[in-house]
Protein backbone atom coordinates (compact mmCIF):
# COMPACT_ATOMS: atom_id res chain seq x y z
CA UNK A 1 0.00 0.00 0.00
CA UNK A 2 1.19 3.49 -0.92
CA UNK A 3 0.07 6.62 0.95
CA UNK A 4 0.14 10.01 -0.78
CA UNK A 5 -0.46 13.48 0.69
CA UNK A 6 -0.95 16.61 -1.43
CA UNK A 7 -0.19 19.97 0.20
CA UNK A 8 -0.95 23.58 -0.71
CA UNK A 9 -1.37 26.66 1.45
CA UNK A 10 -5.01 26.58 2.55
CA UNK A 11 -6.07 23.09 1.42
CA UNK A 12 -9.15 24.32 -0.43
CA UNK A 13 -8.07 24.54 -4.10
CA UNK A 14 -4.99 22.77 -5.47
CA UNK A 15 -4.40 19.99 -2.97
CA UNK A 16 -8.02 18.77 -2.78
CA UNK A 17 -8.16 18.77 -6.59
CA UNK A 18 -4.94 16.73 -6.71
CA UNK A 19 -6.39 14.37 -4.10
CA UNK A 20 -9.59 13.91 -6.11
CA UNK A 21 -7.69 13.31 -9.34
CA UNK A 22 -5.40 10.64 -7.89
CA UNK A 23 -8.33 8.92 -6.17
CA UNK A 24 -10.18 8.80 -9.49
CA UNK A 25 -7.13 7.52 -11.35
CA UNK A 26 -6.61 4.84 -8.70
CA UNK A 27 -10.25 3.81 -8.93
CA UNK A 28 -10.19 3.77 -12.74
CA UNK A 29 -7.16 1.47 -12.58
CA UNK A 30 -8.56 -0.78 -9.82
CA UNK A 31 -5.89 0.46 -7.41
CA UNK A 32 -8.03 2.17 -4.76
CA UNK A 33 -6.95 -0.42 -2.16
CA UNK A 34 -3.27 0.04 -3.04
CA UNK A 35 -3.18 3.84 -3.07
CA UNK A 36 -4.44 5.90 -0.10
CA UNK A 37 -4.75 9.64 -0.78
CA UNK A 38 -5.27 12.72 1.40
CA UNK A 39 -4.53 16.44 1.30
CA UNK A 40 -3.63 19.17 3.76
CA UNK A 41 -2.48 22.78 3.98
CA UNK A 42 0.57 24.37 5.52
CA UNK A 43 -1.57 27.16 6.97
CA UNK A 44 -4.48 27.03 9.40
CA UNK A 45 -6.63 29.46 7.37
CA UNK A 46 -9.41 27.08 6.36
CA UNK A 47 -9.34 24.15 8.82
CA UNK A 48 -12.65 22.28 8.71
CA UNK A 49 -13.93 24.11 5.64
CA UNK A 50 -15.04 22.50 2.38
CA UNK A 51 -13.04 23.05 -0.77
CA UNK A 52 -13.44 26.31 -2.65
CA UNK A 53 -16.71 26.41 -4.64
CA UNK A 54 -14.77 26.74 -7.88
CA UNK A 55 -12.61 23.72 -7.08
CA UNK A 56 -15.76 21.72 -6.30
CA UNK A 57 -17.30 22.85 -9.59
CA UNK A 58 -14.28 21.81 -11.67
CA UNK A 59 -13.97 18.57 -9.71
CA UNK A 60 -17.58 17.65 -10.39
CA UNK A 61 -17.12 18.51 -14.07
CA UNK A 62 -14.45 15.79 -14.26
CA UNK A 63 -16.15 13.26 -12.00
CA UNK A 64 -14.03 13.76 -8.87
CA UNK A 65 -15.16 13.13 -5.31
CA UNK A 66 -14.83 16.50 -3.59
CA UNK A 67 -16.16 15.83 -0.08
CA UNK A 68 -12.91 17.01 1.48
CA UNK A 69 -12.60 19.11 4.67
CA UNK A 70 -9.46 21.25 4.98
CA UNK A 71 -6.85 20.34 7.54
CA UNK A 72 -3.34 21.42 8.42
CA UNK A 73 -0.23 19.29 7.94
CA UNK A 74 0.82 17.42 11.10
CA UNK A 75 4.23 16.08 12.08
CA UNK A 76 2.72 12.59 12.07
CA UNK A 77 2.06 12.96 8.34
CA UNK A 78 5.78 12.56 7.69
CA UNK A 79 5.63 9.09 9.25
CA UNK A 80 2.23 8.07 7.90
CA UNK A 81 2.68 9.01 4.22
CA UNK A 82 5.17 7.67 1.68
CA UNK A 83 4.94 10.66 -0.65
CA UNK A 84 4.14 14.29 0.12
CA UNK A 85 3.63 16.68 -2.78
CA UNK A 86 3.95 20.45 -2.40
CA UNK A 87 2.16 22.60 -4.94
CA UNK A 88 4.69 25.44 -4.87
CA UNK A 89 8.10 26.47 -3.58
CA UNK A 90 6.86 28.20 -0.41
CA UNK A 91 4.90 25.13 0.66
CA UNK A 92 7.88 22.94 -0.26
CA UNK A 93 10.09 25.02 2.07
CA UNK A 94 7.47 24.83 4.83
CA UNK A 95 7.29 21.06 4.44
CA UNK A 96 11.09 20.74 4.55
CA UNK A 97 11.14 22.73 7.82
CA UNK A 98 8.39 20.54 9.29
CA UNK A 99 10.26 17.45 8.10
CA UNK A 100 13.29 18.50 10.18
CA UNK A 101 11.08 18.68 13.28
CA UNK A 102 9.54 15.31 12.45
CA UNK A 103 13.02 13.79 12.02
CA UNK A 104 14.00 15.08 15.45
CA UNK A 105 11.05 13.13 16.81
CA UNK A 106 11.97 10.12 14.63
CA UNK A 107 8.68 10.49 12.81
CA UNK A 108 9.54 10.53 9.14
CA UNK A 109 9.59 8.29 6.10
CA UNK A 110 7.90 10.48 3.48
CA UNK A 111 9.64 11.65 0.33
CA UNK A 112 8.79 15.28 -0.44
CA UNK A 113 8.42 16.46 -4.02
CA UNK A 114 7.16 19.46 -5.87
CA UNK A 115 4.08 18.30 -7.77
CA UNK A 116 5.41 19.45 -11.12
CA UNK A 117 8.42 17.19 -10.84
CA UNK A 118 6.01 14.69 -12.41
CA UNK A 119 4.78 17.04 -15.15
CA UNK A 120 5.55 15.53 -18.56
CA UNK A 121 5.23 18.98 -20.18
CA UNK A 122 7.96 20.47 -18.02
CA UNK A 123 10.67 21.97 -20.22
CA UNK A 124 14.04 20.46 -19.36
CA UNK A 125 15.74 23.59 -20.70
CA UNK A 126 14.25 25.68 -17.89
CA UNK A 127 16.51 26.22 -14.90
CA UNK A 128 15.55 23.39 -12.57
CA UNK A 129 16.57 25.08 -9.34
CA UNK A 130 14.23 24.71 -6.40
CA UNK A 131 13.21 28.38 -6.63
CA UNK A 132 12.14 28.25 -10.26
CA UNK A 133 8.49 29.22 -10.66
CA UNK A 134 8.22 26.66 -13.49
CA UNK A 135 8.11 23.98 -10.80
CA UNK A 136 4.95 25.43 -9.25
CA UNK A 137 1.30 24.58 -9.73
CA UNK A 138 -0.22 28.04 -10.09
CA UNK A 139 -2.66 28.94 -7.32
CA UNK A 140 -6.07 29.58 -8.93
CA UNK A 141 -7.57 31.13 -5.77
CA UNK A 142 -7.49 34.73 -7.02
CA UNK A 143 -8.44 33.73 -10.54
CA UNK A 144 -11.53 32.44 -12.23
CA UNK A 145 -12.72 29.46 -14.22
CA UNK A 146 -9.77 29.58 -16.65
CA UNK A 147 -7.23 29.40 -13.82
CA UNK A 148 -9.07 26.47 -12.21
CA UNK A 149 -9.14 24.64 -15.57
CA UNK A 150 -5.40 25.22 -15.99
CA UNK A 151 -4.77 24.02 -12.45
CA UNK A 152 -6.85 20.89 -13.08
CA UNK A 153 -4.99 20.17 -16.34
CA UNK A 154 -1.60 20.50 -14.65
CA UNK A 155 -2.60 18.31 -11.71
CA UNK A 156 -4.10 15.65 -13.96
CA UNK A 157 -0.91 15.45 -16.09
CA UNK A 158 1.27 15.22 -12.98
CA UNK A 159 -0.92 12.59 -11.33
CA UNK A 160 -1.00 10.44 -14.47
CA UNK A 161 2.80 10.49 -14.59
CA UNK A 162 3.04 9.80 -10.87
CA UNK A 163 0.69 6.83 -11.25
CA UNK A 164 2.89 5.46 -14.06
CA UNK A 165 5.88 5.91 -11.75
CA UNK A 166 4.10 4.00 -8.96
CA UNK A 167 3.07 1.22 -11.30
CA UNK A 168 6.65 0.84 -12.46
CA UNK A 169 8.47 1.19 -9.12
CA UNK A 170 5.91 -0.41 -6.79
CA UNK A 171 4.61 -3.04 -9.22
CA UNK A 172 1.01 -1.93 -8.80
Amino acid sequence: MVKVLFVCLGNICRSPLAEGILKKLAKDNNLEKEIIVDSAGTSNYHIGESSDKRAIKIGKKYGLEMGHKARQVRLEDFKEFDYIFAMDNENFKSLKNLEKKAQELEKTKAKIYLMREFDNLYDDEVDDSENDAAWEVADPYYGGEVEFEECYDTLERCNKEFLKYLQKTKSL
